[in-house]
């Protein structure tokens, strides 16, 4: 019987040379064929990147549609329109504009609250991320740059929300840039005319809204587009990370190859994260700009809060008690606003940007790192990491300090000098708690690997002895606990040498050295395989009691762990 051939139809030729044709000229094949082959490793968190990604794609596609309606002017008009309540009272154009977006544009008002919850998510996601990768250990070598990128693209982000949420000129968002004014004018020498350009003149000025919208619709999103593009690129070229497991290891990544698995994941995402966003935006109102009103100075109420990642800043400048200006010469200081309006996110900032830096420096590892931490054994990190969510998050509540007011009937002064102790107090204390939790985490490693688990089974020997017997743990869960590397505090020279000349560098050394034991001082050491063959041993006479495993004898610690992934691998060339 011989075989038929079925002749390729004209859509597949059609496909075939275009195909062709791009790959002489692009060389785009090795580029498909690369990316086939990549391989992700298959864990939840790896998500929160993706959901970021997706919702800036979401902020693109809805920003397109409202660019095309919104007026970015300051002119003023008054309003005629089918929103009763504002007929007939001036407003600026911008506002306006709004107005009609919402109530006047098809599908205008879903569009508007699409684009801001999209804008909620992203940096919420972007925020999740970023501590997902600190908390892990992500950004050590060969990932400082890209953590750089991403601290770049946070940045960028609070811009981004902040120029489009200002944008409609209502009540709400004035009073946000006359904070704003107040900020820049704080800056010593240059502030007011560093204020005259921003604002074209005196606040509000004229001129605001359409650099805003410049901002915000043209150089922000270009510089994040960039930004993600550099850092999938390093994503790429680094190899993705993965956690810690049997069979993974620096030189592999054990998970799905991009097609065609992974890629049709990756669609199924985005799809789920659009469909989310779109009904958040579909049955949850936000940013009624309405019930607002067109931007005026006079009123002032509570409930006046910014989006929750420029939170932080309001409540920074809530919990500054006044009375802090300096005079210098001619010129006042006003450290009631610098210092929680620049010194203490300039702080926090800086210290989550530059951490990769400082860890380095500390251990002195220059050693390349695949394979993630647990948490858990790096205790310094993790508590720092928890402390600057606490300041954040007590920062977040003080910004709300008027709604906690009127909503449980206390004293807002007594609720402000709460948090003021709090931002000093809570992050030590969260510091302190969350470097226990994690130093008694691992103590409990090292008993389950010496030990294993507590089966609840009491078994009496002939002489009375009463013990309980024990689940000896698998090779797999002895690796995930035993195979993190035991960092010690860095060993220096003395300061003198032989001859008793001092040492030149000593100073910095010292430094180190002290940095590197507020590190690694408080440290669990993780099971040898000596300890575990003197453990064995020490409980030799209990085995005829042990709990029997599926994958028998566990393999000796240290000496390798098996790799039963059925995933594919990849391997460094």
């Amino acid at each position: 019987m011989s075989d038929l051939k079925t002749a390729p139809s004209r859509g597949a030729k059609a496909a075939g040379a275009t195909a062709d044709y791009l790959d002489q000229r692009t060389g785009v094949g090795n580029a498909v064929k690369f990316f086939a082959r990549k391989v992700f490793p298959d864990h939840w968190s790896f998500f929160l990147g993706e959901i970021a990604l997706y919702s800036f794609v979401t902020l693109l596609i809805s920003g397109v549609f409202l660019t095309l309606f919104f007026v970015p002017s300051m002119a003023e008009t008054h309003y005629e329109g089918p929103w009763p309540s504002m007929n007939g009272v001036e407003m600026s154009e911008a506002f306006s504009s709004t107005l009609r977006l919402s109530f006047e544009v098809r599908g205008g008002l879903l569009m508007r609250q699409i684009h801001h919850w999209a804008a909620l998510i992203f940096m919420a996601s972007i925020v999740v991320h970023m501590f997902r990768v600190f908390f892990t250990g992500a950004f050590r070598k060969p990932r400082e740059i890209n953590w750089v990128v991403g601290f770049v693209l946070l940045i960028l982000g609070l811009a981004a929300g902040f120029s489009g949420y200002s944008l409609p000129d209502d009540v709400l968002s004035g009073n946000g840039l006359r904070i704003t004014d107040g900020v820049v004018k704080a800056i010593p020498i240059i502030g007011s005319y560093l204020s005259y350009f921003i604002f074209g003149g005196e606040f509000p000025g004229t001129d605001l809204i359409p650099r805003l919208f410049t901002v915000h619709i043209l150089l922000v999103p270009g510089l994040i587009l960039a930004l993600i593009g550099l850092h999938l690129f390093l994503m790429v070229m680094h190899k993705h990370t993965q956690y810690p497991g049997s069979g993974r290891s620096n030189t592999n990544v054990v998970g799905y190859p991009a097609l065609p698995a992974y890629a049709g994941k990756l669609l199924f995402n985005f799809f789920v994260v659009f469909g989310v966003i779109a009904l958040m935006a579909g049955t949850m109102s936000i940013n009624p700009v309405w019930n607002y009103g067109p931007y005026d100075p006079s009123p002032v109420s509570a409930g006046a809060q910014p989006d929750w990642y420029m939170l932080f800043l309001e409540g920074s400048l809530r919990l500054m008690p006044g009375g802090t200006e300096i005079m210098l010469g001619s010129y006042t200081l006003s450290l009631n606003v610098i210092i929680p309006a620049m010194i203490v996110p300039g702080i926090l900032f800086t210290l989550l940007g530059a951490y990769p830096f400082i860890e380095a420096f500390a251990t002195g590892d220059k050693s390349e790192h695949h394979v993630l931490d647990r948490p858990r054994n790096r205790p310094f990190r993790t508590a720092f990491g928890v402390s600057l969510l606490v300041a954040f998050g007590i920062l977040v509540l003080a910004g709300s300090n008027d709604l906690i007011a009127t909503h449980f009937h206390m004293s807002i002064n007594d609720i402000t000098w709460a948090f003021r102790v709090l931002i000093f107090v809570g992050p030590w204390l969260a510091f302190l708690i969350t470097k226990r939790i994690c130093l008694g985490l691992q103590r409990k490693d090292r008993e389950l690997v010496l030990h294993g688990h507590e089966t609840g089974r009491i078994v009496r020997y002939a002489s009375g002895e009463y013990i309980e017997v024990h689940k000896p743990l698998d090779a797999h869960e002895r690796w995930l606990r035993v195979q993190h590397e035991a960092i010690r505090p860095l060993e220096i020279e003395p300061a003198e040498d032989s001859r008793g000349v001092r040492r030149k560098g000593y100073k910095a050394d010292r430094l180190r050295q002290r940095l590197s034991q507020l590190f690694y001082e408080d440290r669990v050491e993780p099971v040898t395989p000596a300890e575990l063959a003197a453990a064995h041993a020490a409980h030799g006479h209990h085995d005829d009691h042990a709990v029997e495993t599926p994958h028998g004898v566990p393999a000796q610690v240290g000496a390798g762990a098996p790799a039963s992934e059925t995933a594919a691998d990849e391997r460094n060339h």
